[in-house]
């Protein structure tokens, strides 16, 4: 249990020195609740736009409804688009985090069930 705090330790080291931005405080977090809003917004011009068009009989007032339901749909897809962004970045950086802690450690546990160097094995490796 101490060799994995340790290693947790260490990788939170590692972090540091690249000097990453925190995720909690960045652009991601934004764009996730734009994009929600996004969303709402443009299903609220097509319920909008729907009400518009089918209240009157003014061929006029019902492009312009047509207008309002593309512009919804627009700042729908928008909003959709920067959901999936933002989302998927907080996902991917705790893969890639998660990635290099895992390779980290499998990297020590084949380290560690290799024999010391010296014993004789790098001669037997360097005639074959």
């Amino acid at each position: 249990m101490n060799d994995n705090t340790q290693r947790i330790e260490q990788f939170r080291a590692e972090v540091a020195d690249m000097r990453l931005r925190d995720p909690a405080t960045g652009l991601d977090r934004l764009l996730v609740k734009l994009g929600v809003v996004g969303l709402v917004t443009g299903l609220g011009f097509g319920v909008a736009a729907w009400f518009i068009s089918h209240g009157t009989r003014n061929p006029l007032q019902q492009r312009d409804a047509l207008v309002v339901a593309v512009l919804g749909l627009t700042i729908a897809v928008v909003g959709g688009a920067l959901f999936v962004k933002g989302a998927m970045a907080q996902f991917l950086r705790f893969w890639m985090a998660r990635l290099c802690y895992e390779q980290q450690a499998q990297a020590d546990r084949l380290a560690a069930s290799l024999p010391p160097p010296g014993n004789g094995h790098d001669e037997h490796l360097a005639r074959h």
